[in-house]
């Protein structure tokens, strides 16, 4: 990030990068025109909406049109391993420079944008700038101060040793001082004394040096290599398989909610008890005792960490098969390509050390039960991660006509926004009725869209006032003013609004598209099938549809429970409501997909990463039973992020509901995967 943003530095400088075409590959931009996706197979609707926006810039303007007529050739960099080295098609390769081709690629490939700031920067200022460089803490100490903080970023490998042979680091001195601490504060080291005399806050001291450590993610390998086996046959089959389920643990939060709602600090310490207990175990017991190693480890060790119900269900799916009888085999693989696979143990430990030195440095997701998709997921958060810090470090910019952007953006959204419903009107017509539920759900949705719509009118008309200097620029608009600027929703708008990821473009467009859905429920009545996503609180729409069904049949509300059916109709297929419960759509999948045909559950397509969820059918129940098998439990969330304020029911505070999805897989095959349905994605 530091070598790219020093080479756009000299080329801003140098004329080189036009500054509205740098805030696009920073934030995106709102679309003006609205062309239907002429590769709807292939290209996602994020990515099309994405070159939507960028043909909103002069040197773009042909771009979405021009689309349909180079489809092979955009189709070729999609599709490619390398797509940040694929020429574009047709005279766009020509016209365009190199660092407007990245913006192309933030449209198409988002996964490898990193690898194409890489290749930039190298271009530009040579492939040493994106270099990893060895540290000499010789060199560092000699251009460091005792004033100022160094940073090691740490593996395992721990430096203290280092600073202990650094030629001159610590000199004959009465005042020298040194501590090593890591991320949390701990000393990794004790203050070191020289002539019998510490000193204990020396600042002032001219050789003082204060480090702080914090650590990198590592693989499998890396957590493999730690550990040094037994010679009891059993004992070190499961101690290999147990250091192998402790590195998925661990590395499962890369791939952000996917891998676990919540990223959990397991440590060593929680595998070295496991450790103690799988020893003590096989001591005690004449057959392994599978079911207590895995409730010691999954409830106990580690699932005493874990908060979220669903993270629980995760942990103690992945541990079922790294404390299993298979594991004691010698061929036994623990993923389908056999690359993590158990050794013979009658090898030693230079035979295990160099079996765990031949795995992947970049573990597959495979390992962790997770689709390849998996892997763009993690790439793509990684990049939007670090356009979103380098946002943080610009400044603010002015257009060419000489009004500010954040002036331009507000007269966008203003011509938008619509006044707030008639709430008067709305109670008249849908009366709270005891009989009919869904009026109070409706009257209670409005509410909070008007104090919403009343928050966004009030902001806006002072925001207006503010930038024009006909008032004070107060520090809330100030904020305000930065969050229209980068494409963000401001705070104040969040504070009033639903759970949302959405850039500022597509929130208020999804704001529009919310609001149209209850002023069309308003005009024509209950819908024959919710838009369950444009809900604010959808808990409440779906308490609702248990209360009309007790109410109707005089049953208790506590009695009753959702069955659920996945129509094959689409919803604009779809004219009346049920007899019974009610029909949900505009939910998204993720981490599979749906199979309409066969009606069930299927793998996702490569490069798929999110697809849309069939209509759904809730019907009430009285006393049901869930099905035993041939089901996935899938969890519904607000936002892809799926973690939120833990509620009184243990679940977070982003989780809707769960429905049950017919499969021909195990529920552990999806449980591992990840897979959920989210009410609204982040685009």
């Amino acid at each position: 990030m530091f070598a790219f943003l020093l080479c756009a530095r000299i080329m801003m400088n140098d004329k080189k990068i036009d500054m509205v075409e740098w805030r696009y590959l920073l934030s995106g931009a709102m679309p003006v025109q609205q062309l239907a996706n002429p590769a709807v197979s292939w290209l996602s609707e994020r990515a099309w909406q994405d070159i939507l926006g960028l043909s909103t810039l002069k040197n773009f303007s042909n771009l979405a049109q021009s689309f349909p007529e180079h489809l092979e050739g955009f189709k070729k960099i999609f599709d490619s391993s390398q797509p940040h080295r694929e020429p574009l098609p047709g005279a766009w390769d020509v016209i365009l420079d190199s660092f407007q081709k990245l913006l192309v690629l933030r449209c198409l490939r988002a996964d490898c944008l990193i690898q194409g700031l890489q290749d930039f920067v190298a271009a530009e200022l040579g492939q040493r700038f994106i270099e990893p460089q060895t540290s000499d803490l010789s060199v560092v100490f000699a251009e460091s101060s005792s004033s100022t903080p160094l940073i090691f970023v740490l593996s395992l490998h721990r430096p203290a040793a280092d600073l202990y042979i650094c030629p001159g680091f610590f000199p004959d001195s009465n005042d020298l001082s040194v501590y090593m601490l890591d991320s949390q504060g701990q000393e990794l080291f004790h203050p070191l004394y020289s002539k019998g005399k510490s000193v204990s806050f020396p600042y002032s001291a001219r050789n003082f040096r204060l480090w702080l450590t914090v650590f990198q993610p590592i693989s499998l390998s890396q957590v493999l290599l730690v550990k040094v086996f037994s010679n009891q046959s059993d004992f070190k089959s499961l101690l290999l398989s147990l250091c192998l389920f402790h590195g998925i643990a661990l590395e499962r939060r890369k791939f952000g909610p996917l891998g676990f709602n919540i990223p959990y600090e397991f440590t060593d310490g929680d595998l070295n008890i496991c450790i103690s207990q799988l020893k003590m175990f096989l001591d005690e017991y004449q057959d392994i005792p599978y079911k207590v190693l895995k409730y010691t480890a999954g409830e106990i060790n580690y699932g005493g960490r874990v908060t979220d119900d669903w993270d629980r269900r995760c942990l103690l799916s992945v541990v079922e098969d790294f404390y299993c009888p298979a594991v004691l085999s010698s061929d036994h693989v623990y993923c389908a390509s056999g690359v993590y696979r158990q050794i013979d143990t009658k090898l030693d430990i230079k035979g295990y050390l160099a079996y765990i030195r031949g795995l992947p440095i970049n573990d597959t997701p495979e390992i962790f039960g997770l689709h390849d998709n998996a892997n763009i997921s993690f790439a793509q958060n990684e990049a939007f991660g670090l356009l979103e810090a380098v946002v943080r470090l610009q400044p603010r910019a002015t257009s060419a006509e000489g009004k500010t952007l954040e002036e331009e953006i507000v007269a966008g959204i203003v011509e938008k926004i619509p006044p707030p419903f008639d709430i008067e009107e709305v109670m008249g017509k849908y009366p709270v009725l005891y009989e009919e539920s869904m009026n109070t759900v409706l009257i209670q949705e409005v509410i909070r869209y008007n104090k919403l719509l009343e928050v966004i009118s009030l902001s806006l008309r002072d925001i207006v006032k503010a930038l024009k200097g006909s008032v004070v620029m107060s520090s809330a608009l100030e904020l305000m003013a930065r969050s229209l600027f980068n494409n963000a929703v401001p705070d104040m708008w969040k504070a009033k609004a639903y759970p949302s990821l959405k850039p500022l473009a597509s929130w208020v467009s999804d704001l529009l598209q919310r609001i149209n859905f209850l002023q069309r429920w308003i005009s024509n009545g209950i819908p024959p099938a919710f838009w369950i996503s444009g809900f604010f609180f959808p808990q409440a729409f779906l308490t609702g549809t248990l209360q009309n069904y007790a109410r109707r049949f005089g049953t208790s509300i506590d009695t009753i429970g959702f069955d659920f059916e996945v129509l094959v109709k689409s919803v604009s297929e779809i004219t009346e409501t049920p007899d019974t419960g009610c029909y949900i759509h505009g939910l998204f999948l993720e981490g599979a997909r749906w199979d309409n045909k066969a009606g069930q559950l299927a793998e996702s397509r490569p490069k798929e990463l999110y697809t849309q969820m069939a209509v759904i059918w809730l019907i009430p129940k009285p006393n049901r039973k869930p099905p035993a098998s041939g089901i996935y439990v899938c969890p519904i969330y607000k936002t892809l992020t799926r973690a939120g304020t833990l509620s009184t029911t243990g679940h977070s505070m982003n989780y809707v509901v769960s429905l049950e999805l017919p499969t021909h897989h195990t529920q552990r095959h999806w449980v591992k995967r990840g897979v959920a349905l989210i009410c609204a994605l982040d685009y």
